[in-house]
């Protein structure tokens, strides 16, 4: 018998501490407010960022690639006279891709290559809001025949964006009091906050038109960086009570 008693002895054990893991009742949650608030102050751009390209065919691959080089080469080395650094000017798109002659829709030939396109684009980012315009025509003069617009930005959007949280929380507050005061009840004590997704403040500036139509007659490309607006929401969770 006794090779029997420690099993004996687990029983009431094993039945107490099963006992103390039962879950109580669930406690009630605190009536709560929850409101939304937006904020939103102006900038002005400090940074942009230009994109130029080329585009050539050619018969042969090597040699649409060879005039892309060649001409993305002399829209560097124009916009490098304008004191731009070469650490501000990035390879951003390369592409080579085949030109099919055209075929009827009942033909079932397969498809015949006649020459090959080849693009080169950059992106400058400048610093000098000043400069856009002359690296603008910098590129154009030196070859190149696609410019893909001006985006304008901030370098350090942080002071900005903590100035629309504050006003975004501002009107979260005086929403959750104007709410609380027609509901008849207090408003108590923030029990959550969050911010909303964070997107950077960028403007984009489409110029293809009038850029190449000034660059027919000759004239500086005129560029307006503008103003930016950076945004900001937040939620907030008050707790309530009865009055």
């Amino acid at each position: 018998m006794k090779k029997f008693l420690p099993a004996m002895l687990l029983i009431p054990i094993t039945a107490t501490a099963a006992l103390a893991q039962v879950p109580g009742p669930p406690q009630p949650q605190p009536p709560v407010l929850v409101v939304t608030g937006n904020g939103e102050v102006t900038a002005t751009p400090d940074e942009a960022f230009v994109r130029l390209g080329i585009v050539r065919q050619a018969p042969a691959a090597q040699a649409a690639q060879d005039q892309a080089n060649a001409l993305a080469q002399q829209i560097l080395n124009e916009i490098k006279k304008l004191g731009v650094m070469p650490e501000k000017i990035q390879t951003a798109r390369l592409v080579l891709t085949p030109v099919y002659a055209p075929r009827s829709p009942e033909s079932r030939d397969a498809p015949r290559i006649v020459a090959y396109n080849a693009s080169n684009t950059v992106t400058v980012r400048l610093d000098d809001l000043s400069l856009v315009g002359p690296v603008i025509d910098a590129g154009l003069k030196a070859g190149a025949n696609q410019l893909e617009g001006v985006q304008f930005g901030l370098r350090n959007e942080l002071p900005s964006r903590q100035q629309a949280l504050k006003q975004a929380v501002s009107e979260a507050r005086g929403k959750a009091e104007a709410m609380a005061e027609a509901l008849r009840v207090n408003l108590g004590e923030v029990l959550e906050v969050s911010e909303g997704p964070s997107i950077s403040p960028r403007f984009e500036a489409p110029l293809s038109g009038r850029v190449f139509a000034a660059a027919q007659a000759d004239v500086a490309t005129p560029v307006s960086p503008g103003q930016l607006d950076v945004t900001a929401t937040v939620t907030i969770r008050y707790r309530i009570s009865q009055k």
